[in-house]
């Protein structure tokens, strides 16, 4: 069985707890990648075409032996579109060659047991420094995994006093990391996402708690209960090894996962 030391808000060594064996998981990080993508599969939307899109026009083909292709084009004595190609996916304003359809399958399925393993998996990771140092959180050298909190924490209502014990946690940098603001690269600035953060600490906690809002008024922080644990949680980007902090009572909720 392995231990875990429990810290207090003040950062210091208060205890220590026999960690679940869900700590022990072996690695997967085949499943977690599978795992992160039917989850993110299930957030797309279904798009079409309507069925005459691009078809609406009153060009028709004149036929061979004109010298010409036979692309649809608008004859008549309208000078200003006369000869002009419509219709078909070739010409300005035609119909798409083949547009999307409604009923394309767009979510990737998994089966439950694999779900759990990877989820499990990803548990098991949060308490890897090396794993999460890969992944890019910025740590201190003292900071011993997986990193326990004590109960109080949850009663903590200002923000301020949430950045503070998290500081004393050995997870400041972190905090400072995920508080930078980027420019996005590329069009997606035109498309509603034009700066992009690194992602930051996780807080887990057992139950709805004050710390709840306190905790996510922070830059990159995001705050859940163990119920609502998913795999792109505790893996963003299929990447695993998310700095995460676990209370007390979160962990021995834990146990019911065997």
């Amino acid at each position: 069985m392995v231990e875990a030391e429990i810290r207090s808000i003040e950062g210091e060594i208060k205890g220590s707890l026999t960690l679940p064996s869900v700590f022990e998981t072996v690695n997967r990080l085949d499943l977690i990648k599978r795992a992160v993508l039917a989850e993110q599969s299930r957030k797309r939307q279904p798009q079409g075409r309507s069925p005459t899109a691009g078809k609406l026009v009153t060009q028709s083909s004149q036929g061979p032996g004109r010298g010409i292709s036979k692309i649809p084009r608008t004859h008549g004595k309208r000078t200003h579109h006369a000869n002009r190609a419509a219709y078909v996916n070739s010409t300005v304003g035609g119909m798409l060659a083949f547009p999307p359809k409604v009923d394309k399958k767009i979510v990737e399925k998994i089966n439950k047991k694999e779900l759990r393993l990877a989820l499990w998996s990803a548990v098991s990771l949060t308490a890897d420094k090396a794993t999460v140092e890969a992944r890019g959180h910025l740590l201190e050298e003292e900071t011993a995994f997986p990193i326990v909190v004590e109960n109080a924490i949850m009663e903590v209502e200002k923000t301020s006093e949430m950045k503070e014990i998290l500081e004393n946690l050995g997870t400041g940098n972190d905090l400072i990391r995920s508080g930078i603001k980027k420019v996005r690269a590329g069009k997606g600035k035109m498309r509603g996402r034009k700066y992009r953060r690194k992602v930051g600490p996780l807080f887990v906690v057992s139950e709805d708690c004050k710390a709840m809002k306190a905790a996510d008024n922070l830059a990159g922080v995001t705050v859940l209960r163990v119920r609502d644990l998913s795999v792109e949680d505790l893996a963003p980007g299929t990447h695993a090894g998310r700095l995460t902090i676990w209370t007390e009572s979160a962990i021995k909720l834990l146990e019911e996962w065997n």
